[in-house]
C-alpha cells in the first residue's frame, strides 16, 4: 500500500509548481512582448486601397531599408494637415477609412502602416519605430509649413506623435487614448513580475511630452477597458507647460469616443 505524499512534500510540490507557473509568465512576456503589443495585419504588395476620399498612396524608405507605406489624402482648399498615428491593430485599409472624420472636415491627413503592418516592411525595435515616425513627419514637413501640421496619435500611435512633436515644432498634438508609458502599463497590469526587467518595448511617452513647445490635447475615455483612464490623465498631470488641455469623455471605452458629445462638440475647436 502506497503511503500518502506527507505535509511537506505537498508544499514542496506545490512551490515548484507556482515557480514554473512564474517562470512561463515571465517567458511569455519577454519573448511574445511583440505579440501582445502590436496586432497587425499583413496585406499583399499589389492590394489596392478603396477610400471613400481621393487619396494618393506613398512609400518612404529608410536608412535601414524598411518599406513604410502610408496614404495621403487632399483636399480642397484645406484647413491644415493632420499627420495620424493609429493604434496597434489591423492595417491602412481600416484606419484610412477612420481618417475619414478628419478628411470630411476639410483637413488633409497622411495616414500610415509600422512597420510589419500592412504593405510596410522592416524589421521593428523601439527605436525604429520612433524613427520611422521621424521619417513621416519630415515626408510632411516637405509639403507643407509647421504651422499648418497637427499632430494626431490614438492609442500606441500617441507615443509616435508625442516624440515627433517634441522634435518639430507642429501647430499641435492632439493624444486620443494615450498611456504615460507601456512599461507603466505592464506594472499595472502584471503587478507580480519583474515587468521592467522583461520588456524592451517600454515606450515612455512622458519622456517626450516636456519638451513639446505647441499646445497639448488629450482625450480619454472614462470607461476605457484597454487603457485606463487613469494613464492619460497621469500623462497630462505629468506635462508641465500650461498650454495643455485634458478632455475626460465621460462613458467613452477605446474605440469609440468618435460618438460621444464630449470629443464631437470639441475637436473642432481644438483641430483649429
Amino acid at each position: 500500500m502506497k503511503r500518502k505524499p506527507n505535509r511537506k512534500r505537498k508544499l514542496v510540490i506545490f512551490l515548484f509548481v507556482i515557480l514554473n507557473l512564474y517562470g512561463l509568465l515571465c517567458g511569455v512576456l519577454y519573448f511574445f512582448q511583440e505579440n501582445l503589443i502590436f496586432l497587425p495585419t499583413v496585406l499583399p504588395q499589389n492590394y489596392e486601397f478603396r477610400m471613400e476620399y481621393p487619396f494618393k498612396e506613398v512609400t518612404l524608405t529608410t536608412q535601414d531599408e524598411a518599406k513604410l507605406n502610408g496614404l495621403h489624402f487632399k483636399v480642397e482648399n484645406p484647413k491644415g494637415v493632420i499627420l495620424y498615428f493609429h493604434g496597434n491593430a489591423g492595417d491602412l485599409q481600416r484606419w484610412g477609412e477612420i481618417v475619414s472624420f478628419f478628411v470630411k472636415r476639410n483637413y488633409d491627413v497622411v495616414a500610415m502602416d509600422y512597420r510589419g503592418y500592412g504593405k510596410s516592411t522592416g524589421k521593428k525595435s523601439m527605436q525604429a519605430l520612433y524613427n520611422d515616425a521621424l521619417v513621416w513627419y519630415n515626408y510632411v514637413a516637405g509639403i507643407y509649413s509647421e504651422e499648418q501640421i497637427r499632430v494626431y496619435g490614438r492609442s500606441l500611435g500617441t507615443t509616435f506623435a508625442t516624440y515627433v512633436a517634441s522634435k518639430n515644432y507642429p501647430k499641435k498634438l492632439i493624444l486620443e487614448s494615450p498611456f504615460y508609458s507601456v512599461l507603466d502599463v505592464g506594472k499595472s497590469r502584471f503587478p507580480f513580475l519583474p515587468v521592467k526587467s522583461l520588456l524592451h518595448y517600454t515606450f515612455p511617452t512622458y519622456q517626450y511630452s516636456n519638451d513639446v513647445t505647441c499646445p497639448i490635447t488629450i482625450y480619454h475615455g472614462t470607461a476605457d477597458s484597454v487603457i485606463d483612464f487613469s494613464q492619460g490623465k497621469k500623462l497630462f498631470d505629468f506635462i508641465k507647460q500650461t498650454n495643455k488641455q485634458f478632455i475626460p469623455v465621460s462613458g467613452g471605452n477605446h474605440n469609440d469616443l468618435v460618438q460621444f458629445p464630449d470629443y464631437l462638440n470639441t475637436i473642432d475647436a481644438v483641430l483649429e
